[in-house]
């Protein structure tokens, strides 16, 4: 185990014995920062370098922008926590290769980007700039925090041809126990930190906090095709909330379950590119309605 994260799991379980408060009050502190940034990755090297880079400002924070095309055809790229837009690498020639311009940014908190933290609200706000520059997009690759991020921000006016999620998180409601339990934090300190996140701290105005960013609410709002690709054996993001985006949205999901890639290295495994590749394509030959509505 890493050290910090032994560390961070006995002082915590033990602060929490005399006084829980202050032991949620820490976790919470953790739990929205990343404790590191991820890196460019050798594999990641060539196509990293290759972008066309921009910025935007968020909340006061310097936003990294990569672009791999012209700027025609766009499909937006959105990352997870604790990582960046070049873990889409392996995607951004067969994007290209379909005459497609793919879209990244590094989150406030995440790759090159300054800030110390991204929520799903502050991606989708992103998402949202990204599209007032790129019009509509041909569609959306998300992994992991990115998916829940996507669905918000498509229920919230994003356009997008087809939306393709790995690994992806349903629940934002689910995040703080599967923070604890990669932590190996005790059920006071997961009680604790609920409370924090599920509170106004997180989330300012907003009510409830476990129905507003459920990727499963109100289904019919959100109107491209979608493909999920998740393992079954995934130890960060557990099979169950992709069984749960099948439920709520039936036929018009594709679901395609793989064995033995955990959750990062399915964003790099050719055959499940292959697939995503090949779903983007099917509604992709030509330009889609929604980007010729929303070309500037």
């Amino acid at each position: 185990m890493d050290p910090a994260v032994a560390l961070i799991r006995t002082t915590l379980n033990t602060v929490s014995l005399a006084a829980p408060g202050l032991a949620g009050r820490a976790a919470f502190e953790i739990y929205r920062h990343p404790l590191r940034r991820g890196r460019v990755r050798t594999r990641e090297r060539e196509v990293h370098d290759r972008a066309v880079t921009g910025t935007l400002r968020h909340r006061g924070e310097r936003v990294v922008v990569h672009r791999w095309g012209d700027g025609g055809r766009p499909v937006l790229l959105m990352h997870g926590w604790q990582s960046r837009a070049s873990r889409f690498a392996d995607f951004v020639p067969r994007l290209n290769a379909l005459g497609l311009t793919a879209v990244g940014y590094d989150a406030p908190g995440h790759g090159d980007s300054g800030g110390r933290t991204a929520t799903v609200l502050d991606h989708r706000t992103i998402a949202l700039r990204l599209q007032e520059e790129y019009g509509a997009f041909e569609a959306v690759i998300a992994h992991s925090l990115g998916v829940n991020a996507a669905f918000l921000a498509l229920r919230e006016g994003l356009r997008a041809g087809r939306l393709a999620a790995v690994a992806g998180v349903a629940e934002v409601s689910w995040l703080p126990a599967g923070f604890c339990a990669r932590l190996g934090l005790n059920a006071t300190v997961r009680r604790e930190l609920t409370r924090r996140a599920e509170g106004g701290a997180m989330f300012p105005g907003v009510a409830d906090v476990r129905s507003h960013f459920d990727a499963t609410r109100r289904p019919e709002e959100i109107a491209p095709p979608i493909l999920v690709a998740h393992d079954e054996q995934d130890d960060v993001v557990p099979f169950a909330q992709a069984r749960r985006l099948r439920a709520a949205y039936g036929d018009r999901l594709e679901l395609l379950p793989t064995r033995g890639l955990g959750h990062r290295r399915i964003l790099t495994e050719p055959t499940v590119i292959d697939q995503v590749i090949g779903f983007l394509s099917a509604g992709t030959a030509e330009p889609t309605a929604a980007t010729e509505a929303g070309a500037v």
